[in-house]
């Protein structure tokens, strides 16, 4: 498909068998990143995983069948922008993003299937809150409709600009949306609140990841 369409593709969540299947009987959940050849160039495993219950409502232990991730994937240079890749229930971490964001991302990227009840809550002001504490664009695919018997996924994919700015979403049932990435535009609001150079590593510790080099 992106050797078809000359693009790239950020596909996920995967059920990915890793080495360690034949002992753990465990998949990971998988965030997959191609380029317009088809190659894969990055590949993220899901760190954090959803074992949350709502009395009545929505019980999910996502550790009884899948293996937590062990690394935060460095940002990935495309013609859009240094992409970061997370997943889902990552999303209610800002460690990962901000994380993210001190390596270079620019472009926070959440393939996901939030269930109805936190989705309706949840969904949009975590995104809009990822954007505006990293100052990235955050662009969010999503699952929708009946997954099965006993789950719903919301949908409502979503794009939002560095200023949490909603700037492209779907609604109800499958669609398509499109937005523009605009650095220059990223940029300028980095420059005229540079949170990220006010931050105070002496009071609070820094927020970096093994593996990922800090970008000014």
């Amino acid at each position: 498909l992106p050797r078809d369409c000359g693009v790239w593709l950020s596909l996920g969540g995967f059920h990915e068998r890793g080495r360690d299947w034949p002992t753990t009987q465990r998949i990971y959940n998988c965030h997959a990143l191609l380029d317009p050849a088809g190659h894969l160039v990055a590949a993220y495993r899901k760190t954090h995983l959803c074992d949350v219950e709502l009395e009545g409502r929505v019980t999910m232990k996502e550790s009884s069948f899948t293996n937590p991730g062990t690394e935060i994937v460095p940002p990935v240079s495309t013609p859009a922008g240094k992409l970061g890749l997370s997943i889902c229930y990552d999303l209610r971490f800002p460690e990962i993003s901000l994380a993210l964001r001190r390596a270079g991302a620019e472009i926070l990227t959440y393939p996901s299937a939030f269930t109805v009840p936190t989705g309706s809550a949840h969904w949009e002001v975590l995104l809009r809150a990822r954007a505006i504490e990293s100052q990235c664009y955050v662009v969010a695919a999503a699952q929708t409709g009946k997954n099965h018997e006993r789950r719903t996924s919301y949908g409502h994919a979503l794009v939002v600009d560095p200023w949490g700015a909603v700037v492209a979403q779907c609604r109800e049932g499958p669609g398509l949306c499109y937005a523009e990435i605009d650095l220059n535009y990223l940029h300028r609001i980095r420059r005229e609140i540079p949170v990220h150079g006010h931050r105070r590593p002496d009071l609070y510790g820094t927020v970096a990841a093994a593996g990922l080099a800090a970008v000014p």
